[in-house]
C-alpha cells in the first residue's frame, strides 16, 4: 500500500483527504469541444483543462484563455489524429524520417502506429514545440498532459518527463507501485515495472506532483452521465485524483466527425446540470486545478 501523498500536506490537506482536479481533454477540437470548456468553466463544475495546439480551433481557443487569464489550462500533449475525416499533423516539422506522420501527412490515427514508427526523439520535440505555441500564443500553461495516452509509451515517458521538468510543469504521473505498473498494463515485464516505479519514488522525493489516481467518464457509453458521475465522485479514495472527460455541445460539426459524440454530449449535459453544480458543492471532496501543482513544483525545483 501506498503511503500518504506528500503533496497534500504542501497544498494544505489532511493525509485522508479526497481532492480531485476536474479535467477537460481535447479542449481545441473542434469548435464544440471549446464551447462546452468555456460553459463548464463559467458554471464552476470543471476545474482544469487541456488544449490541443495541432487542431483547428486552438487559435479560438487561445483567444479564449487570453481573455479569462485565471482559467487552468494545460497543453495535451498530442501526437494522433484518430478520426476518419477531421484530422491535424504535427507543428514542428513536416520531415517524414521522423514518423510522427501516416502517408497522407496527418498524425497516425492509432497509438500503435506512433509507438511502432515514431522516432522517441522527433515525439519529445513535437510536444515541446507544442507547449511553446501554446505559451506564445498567451496560454498560462498550468500542466502538459497527453492524448490518447501516446506520449506515457516506454518509448516515450523519458522524453516526457525531460519536458516536464524543462517547463516545470506537472503532467499525468501516477504514484503506482511496480505490480500497479504490470497490472495496469503500462508495462509488460517485471524489470520494466521496477524501473519505472523507482523512477516515480525519485520524482517524488525530489518534490514532483505526482497522482494518486485517475478516473474518467466513458467514451462509449452516454447513459446516465449523472448518475455515474456522482457515484464516481463519491467513490474517490484518499489523494489526488485526475478525474477527466471529453465534453462537447451538440452541433453539426461534432456529428459529423465524431462517432463516439452522443458521450461527449452527455458529459457535458452532466456538468452543465444544476444537479452536479449542487453535487460538487456538498460531497466533501475538494475540487483544485494544476495550478497550485505548478506553483509548487516551481517553488521547490527553483
Amino acid at each position: 500500500m501506498m503511503t500518504p501523498n506528500p503533496i497534500l500536506k504542501k497544498l494544505g490537506f489532511a493525509d485522508d483527504d479526497r481532492v480531485v482536479i476536474i479535467h477537460v481533454d481535447d479542449v481545441g477540437m473542434c469548435h464544440a469541444s471549446l464551447q462546452a470548456f468555456a460553459d463548464l468553466w463559467d458554471a464552476g463544475t470543471i476545474s482544469s483543462g487541456a488544449v490541443m495546439t495541432p487542431c483547428p480551433w486552438f487559435p479560438a481557443t487561445a483567444a479564449w484563455a487570453r481573455a479569462h487569464p485565471d482559467v487552468d489550462l494545460g497543453v495535451h500533449g498530442t501526437v494522433n489524429a484518430e478520426w476518419d475525416t477531421y484530422r491535424w499533423g504535427p507543428v514542428s516539422t513536416r520531415d517524414r524520417t521522423t514518423g510522427l506522420m501516416d502517408a497522407d501527412g496527418y498524425f497516425h490515427a492509432r497509438e500503435t502506429g506512433v509507438w511502432a514508427a515514431a522516432d522517441a526523439t522527433a515525439v519529445q520535440a513535437e510536444v515541446d514545440a507544442q507547449v511553446e505555441m501554446a505559451l506564445a500564443a498567451g496560454i498560462d500553461v498550468t500542466h502538459i498532459d497527453t492524448h490518447m495516452g501516446t506520449i506515457t509509451h516506454p518509448r516515450f515517458i523519458s522524453g516526457y518527463l525531460q519536458t516536464l521538468m524543462r517547463y516545470r510543469r506537472p503532467g499525468l504521473i501516477p504514484r503506482l507501485s511496480a505490480k500497479q505498473f504490470l497490472l495496469e498494463g503500462i508495462v509488460e515485464d517485471e524489470a520494466t515495472a521496477e524501473q519505472f516505479a523507482a523512477a516515480v519514488r525519485a520524482l517524488e522525493e525530489s518534490g514532483f506532483p505526482l497522482l494518486d489516481a485517475v478516473d474518467y467518464l466513458p467514451l462509449d457509453d452516454p447513459t446516465d452521465h449523472i448518475g455515474l458521475t456522482k457515484h464516481k465522485l463519491s467513490a474517490l479514495p484518499p489523494g489526488l485524483t485526475h478525474f477527466l472527460m471529453h465534453p462537447a455541445v451538440d452541433t453539426p460539426e461534432l456529428r459529423a466527425m465524431a462517432p463516439d459524440w452522443p458521450s461527449r454530449v452527455a458529459n457535458y449535459e452532466a456538468f452543465i446540470s444544476r444537479e452536479i453544480r449542487d453535487f460538487l458543492r456538498t460531497s466533501g471532496i475538494h475540487v483544485i486545478g494544476y495550478r497550485p501543482l505548478r506553483d509548487l513544483m516551481s517553488q521547490h525545483l527553483a
